[in-house]
């Protein structure tokens, strides 16, 4: 699949994955349109492509007056950068994300400066979001249900990545919406690589946001990165050493190094090995990736001190 393009989800009937085209890279950007009776748009991508995500969406038969919902896994613009544009176009769709992200899309200005200071030249795969409007948004929490007629969408707090980040579980297909919950699962290395964005990554509560999945055993995981694959359980322990091993690693180049600008220098050149996308952009996740991890090293230090 490529930028654009759109298939079914094997297993999964009326689901489907679009490919964005984010970052120039193949299957990295994953929205998933449910045709239920009740249809919905889970993430919207940056916003950037956003017209070959309309052309998928009417190409799966969805009218515009039909789809109900657009429903954000939290508010980082790679997920949610395009919900305003959607709810723009689609007129009876109402938005949903976890709560503490509804700010973030009614007033998206804040994030935007946050997002472009994160990813800097990195800001050229994204778009000006659009405002949601608040009369169209409402905040989701911990077991609350998205009604799609036909089935329905479990809400989990999974706020390890983010306060505002949550997965879906639809119990009757079996299948999880992981968003970042479960890391980034890259078909190509056949591995999962953690995601610990600043300034609020915690790995402890990514532990547990991760146990949650595998308590739920479900029969396929649906990622925000790199698209849907079936479950197996060793996924979710590769993913739990994949955080921890990756945390420990910041942690010991600090003590190494000293400096914290040394320590995200050597992680953005050791990126350099990286394949399976482009070289600015495995450059840029390093440099987010270990700078989250830092300032949550920080904070456990801070708190140790109280």
């Amino acid at each position: 699949m490529h930028a654009g393009e759109f298939e079914a989800v094997r297993g999964v009937p009326d689901l489907y994955v679009h490919d964005t085209g984010m970052y120039d890279t193949n299957e990295y950007g994953a929205v998933y349109v449910y045709d239920a009776e009740r249809p919905v748009v889970i993430d919207t991508g940056t916003g950037a492509n956003r017209e070959t995500l309309f052309e998928t969406i009417d190409e799966i038969g969805i009218e515009r007056e039909e789809l109900a919902w657009i429903l954000a896994t939290h508010a980082h613009l790679d997920h949610a950068g395009g919900a305003g544009h959607l709810a723009e176009r689609y007129p009876n769709a109402e938005v949903r994300v976890p709560e503490k992200g509804v700010r973030h899309l009614v007033d998206p200005g804040a994030l935007v400066a946050g997002t472009k200071s994160a990813v800097q030249d990195q800001w050229q795969y994204y778009d000006e979001p659009a405002p949601v409007p608040d009369d169209r948004i409402a905040g989701i929490a911990e077991g609350d249900r998205i009604d799609l007629g036909d089935r329905e969408l479990v809400v989990h707090d999974a706020p390890g990545h983010a306060p505002h980040h949550a997965f879906y579980h639809d119990p009757d297909a079996d299948v999880v919406f992981t968003a970042d919950a479960a890391g980034i699962y890259v078909p190509e290395v056949d591995t999962v690589r953690p995601t610990s964005p600043p300034p609020q990554f915690d790995l402890d509560q990514c532990l547990r946001d991760l146990s949650a999945i595998e308590e739920l055993d479900p029969e396929y995981l649906c990622f925000g990165h790199f698209g849907p694959r079936e479950y197996e359980p060793s996924l979710i322990g590769e993913a739990k050493r994949a955080y921890v091993e990756w945390v420990e690693a910041v942690r010991e180049k600090r003590e190494a190094l000293g400096d914290d600008e040394a320590v995200v220098e050597h992680f953005e050149e050791a990126s350099r090995d990286v394949e399976f996308w482009n070289p600015e952009r495995a450059r840029a996740d390093a440099s987010l990736n270990s700078r989250g991890v830092l300032t949550y090293l920080d904070r456990v230090e801070e708190e140790s001190e109280e």
